[in-house]
Order: C-alpha cells, then structure tokens, then sequence
C-alpha cells in the first residue's frame, strides 16, 4: 500500500514541451477561429435584422393597402370603373307657358339612390357629388341639397359604377316603377347604355361618425 501511495503522488507532471515559435501559432490559429465565429454570428444578425426589417416593411404595406381599401369603400377617393349614367331631365322638350322647370326633389332622390343600390350600384355621384353612407340629401328653401350642396336645375347627370354594369342597366331600363315617380313630378330618366369607364370623383368632406369610441382592449387580451 505504501508502495502504491507512493508512485500516485510521484507521477510526473505533463509540461507544454512546445517553444514559444510553436505558441504563437497555436494562439493565431485560435484568433483565427474566434474571427471566424465572430464573423458568422454577425451574418447571422443581419440575416435577422434584414428579415425584421422586411417583415416590418410588409406590415407597413399591409396596413396602407388596407387604408387604402378603407377610403374607396368609405368613398373618400377618386374611383372609376364599368357604369352607367343616368341624366334626370325634363319630360317636356319645353316649358310650359306659365309653370316653372320642374325640380329634382329631394324624396325622388332618395328613390332613385335606393333603387340603384337594390340593382348593385357601388359607388354614385349626383352632379358630381359623391354619394356615400352618410351624405345627406335634404330640402333647403325649396331646393334640394346633398352633403350641403344644391343641386342645379335639370338636367340633373347621375353617374354609376356597379361590379355588374349589365345587370344594372337591364334592371334600372325595366324598372317601370321608378320611371313613374320621375313622370309624375315631370320629369323622365335617360339611361346611357353601359361603359367600360366611368369618373366618379371622392366625398371632399369630412365624415362624421357618432356614437362610437376607440377600442381601449389591450393587444392579446
């Protein structure tokens, strides 16, 4: 045992037998490597900063289409597209002696809106002024308005667009009901055949929007 004891705690230390010429290599060699690895963490950062930053581009793309999206169904921009027009006219080549030229009341265009939005109209100007969800056509004195403005004495030019300009049409030429509200205030309803490109120009007000408020939900609750 003392034998045994004695050759474990004598056995000789292993030394670096290399000379300094040697060391030096050892040491550039791993300077090398370190670079190396330093060189491939830093590609693989950009690999990421390039992906967030592509990521983030897309989000912002993402969300000005559908901006853009929002406004054309909002009707706050200039749109065009396959239509009709429809000119609201007076019914008699001319006056009669002694009456005035009859006016575009406000309730006959109230009609005529809603049934262009029963046939599948999309988007609709009265002289030129942009129709939408919350234009108001109202009587002012006499004489009717929309989104504040007056409407000018006939002929009065109504432009449509619709994702089905045929079905419109046919529907609007067949509507017998509509043509005899216009005749009984004088009037009558030219519908021009269907085109490939109707103007119709944005809502140039801004759209009031009550009894709402902003969504205070945190994002993943």
């Amino acid at each position: 045992m003392l034998a045994i004891q004695f050759q474990t705690t004598n056995e000789p230390i292993v030394r670096d037998t290399r000379d300094a010429w040697e060391l030096r290599e050892a040491i550039k060699v791993e300077l090398e490597e370190q670079a190396n690895l330093h060189r491939e963490i830093r590609k693989y950062e950009q690999t990421i900063e390039n992906y967030e930053s592509k990521r983030r581009q897309s989000q912002e793309v993402t969300l000005r289409e559908n901006l853009q999206e929002l406004k054309e169904e909002a009707g706050l921009t200039d749109v065009s597209g396959p239509g009709i027009t429809i000119t609201i006219q007076n019914m008699f080549d001319e006056p009669i002696l002694g009456q005035a030229s009859p006016q575009v009341s406000a309730d006959l265009l109230r009609k005529l809106i809603n049934e262009l939005n029963i046939n599948g109209a999309k988007h609709i100007a009265i002289s030129e002024q942009r129709y939408v969800n919350t234009s108001a056509i109202r009587d002012v004195n006499g004489f009717t308005n929309i989104n504040n403005t007056r409407i000018p004495d006939v002929p009065v030019e109504v432009k449509i667009i619709s994702e089905d300009v045929d079905r419109l049409y046919k529907r609007m030429v067949a509507s017998e009901s509509i043509q005899f509200e216009f005749e009984i205030e004088g009037l009558k309803l030219q519908i021009s055949s269907p085109t490939n490109h109707i103007m119709i120009p944005g809502y140039d007000d801004t759209i009031r929007i009550k009894h709402m408020e902003p969504d205070s939900t945190k994002e993943g609750s």
